[in-house]
């Protein structure tokens, strides 16, 4: 199978918006691979690589030799090009690896190489991505999507899956089992507003648990042996020693632990998100500390698919209360609210509203968890959009994002996140008039356009020259009320980290 099969598929799946069509799309691409290319085929689909680096990022990309004219590249040739890639290292890999891809992206055609950059740099928006992959696994396959769903809780790749179901059928994802050691997806969680808008619907004792500003882990303990995986399932105990030794000291053999790392003062006091995602964060003094809401193995029981309160009563009698998030049970929406302002001025990043009966529903976001953080937002200018991908192509999609700075402004980031179509039409036509420049991937624009954006924090920053970034920034409304010598100054920006 071509790469150009892939190109072919998602582009088409993009230009839809039928998920039953996304569906029919992917299954039958899905029956038509070959069995060993199976696998990959589900990946690349799933907006993923098999590897898990490759020492390839959007600048190693950004400049491609010409297409070729004709598809010759097959999935398991890409595969094995990518994985010398992730191998790569020492004095002179870097020439190595950019002799490599240009080797590699001179062979695939204009489809192909705009495919398979998305790919490596996580960049394809087709919609739903992993739901919809597993409902055309199901239908490739021609077994229950239940029985898939599951099999997904214990397996973070989708590509085995895809492979299990289609060669071994129902049989097969049977056989997908909780594992020590074998890290899965976590549970998301859906939003709302506020808290009280978060439980409107919902009747009886919920539980309102703290969200920290932290890195989501996973730990699973085997005896001595910890491991911690990340929220992308990248093991990363190496970074994290006070991680390790806290869970290596608890008195159970057997764990799989959920939560967050996150550096705090010696009062307890979080500190901000980058120290704790910084590699250095424990040479510095404040070694990341574990902090558990979860539990979903202990000693040789399975607690995945129990009920929210027996998990957490589990995890109560195995984790000190020091190593827990604090929660709170109640059947008050006041009280829950008054528990939120109260973390919230802790300098905590918010809260999840959960229902104690609900099982553990891994990789899936869902209503059995609602996180609710208080929204800031900031007026604005755009100073250059980028041209979109998939099914935005043709479109001016991802904005830079600047603030008053003097006379001038600073750049704090970008962001596509939060645009309907209709907005994405009209930034396209907006931007057009506003150009003064277009290298074919960035538009620059006359610093004219305010728009309202709203965001969950502010972070320091190298990369930008303001010293700062904008956390999780996504677009409310473009506001022609306002010109750009309204806009937020980069200094009122800096007074909110």
């Amino acid at each position: 199978m071509h790469l150009a099969d892939l190109a072919t598929t998602s582009a088409a799946v993009a230009a839809t918006r039928s998920r039953l069509e996304k569906r029919a799309l992917i299954a039958d691409l899905l029956r038509a691979a070959p069995e060993d290319e199976i696998e990959l085929a589900a990946t690349y689909l799933s907006g993923t690589l098999r590897q898990r680096r490759t020492g390839v990022g959007w600048r190693g990309l950004s400049d491609l030799p010409a297409p070729a004219a004709e598809p010759t590249r097959s999935l398991l040739e890409v595969d094995a090009i990518l994985e010398a890639l992730s191998r790569m290292s020492g004095t002179g890999s870097s020439l190595a690896r950019k002799t490599a891809l240009a080797d590699l992206f001179g062979s695939l055609t204009d489809a192909e190489q705009e495919f398979l950059r998305a790919v490596m740099t996580g960049g394809v928006r087709q919609g739903a991505l992993d739901s919809v992959m597993l409902d055309a696994i199901a239908a490739a396959a021609d077994v229950p999507l239940a029985a898939v769903r599951r099999a997904a809780m214990f397996s973070a790749p989708t590509g085995p899956i895809a492979v299990s179901a289609l060669t071994g059928g129902v049989e097969a994802l049977a056989d997908f089992a909780l594992v020590v050691g074998r890290p899965i997806r976590p549970m998301l969680a859906s939003s709302a507003p506020s808290v009280g808008e978060a439980v409107a619907d919902w009747s009886g004792t919920f539980v309102v648990d703290t969200k920290l500003d932290g890195i989501r882990i996973q730990v699973h303990k085997s005896g001595n042996d910890v491991q911690v995986f990340t929220r992308s399932l990248d093991e990363i105990g190496d970074r994290l020693p006070a991680v390790v030794e806290a869970v290596r000291a608890l008195p159970v053999d057997r764990l799989i632990l959920d939560g967050e790392a996150l550096v705090v003062d010696a009062d307890g006091t979080p500190r901000p998100f980058q120290e704790t995602a910084s590699e250095t964060a424990s040479a510095a003094g404040r070694a990341a500390q574990p902090f558990f809401f979860d539990v979903l193995a202990a000693d040789g029981d399975s607690l995945i698919e129990s009920p929210g309160h027996e998990r957490w009563a589990r995890l109560d009698a195995v984790v000190p209360a020091s190593m827990r998030t604090e929660r709170l049970v109640t059947q008050d929406a006041d009280e829950a609210t008054a528990f939120f302002d109260r973390v919230v001025a802790a300098r905590q990043e918010g809260v999840i509203v959960k229902d104690p009966d609900a099982p553990y529903a891994a990789g899936r976001r869902g209503a059995a968890w609602v996180k609710v953080k208080p929204r800031h937002t900031l007026d604005l200018v755009v100073l250059a959009v980028e041209w979109g991908s998939g099914r935005r192509r043709g479109k001016l999609s991802n904005i830079h994002l600047g603030a008053r700075s003097g006379d001038g402004f600073v750049m704090l980031g970008k962001t596509f996140k939060g645009m309907t179509d209709e907005m994405l039409a009209w930034q396209t036509e907006r931007f057009t008039e506003l150009k003064t420049e277009d290298d074919g991937w960035v538009v620059t624009v006359r610093p004219e356009q305010v728009v309202e954006i709203a965001f969950d924090g502010v972070q320091r920053s190298t990369r930008y020259p303001g010293g700062v970034a904008l956390r999780f920034a996504r677009v409310l409304r473009y506001r022609d009320d306002k010109s750009p010598a309204e806009a937020d100054t980069i200094e009122s920006v800096q007074a909110l980290r």
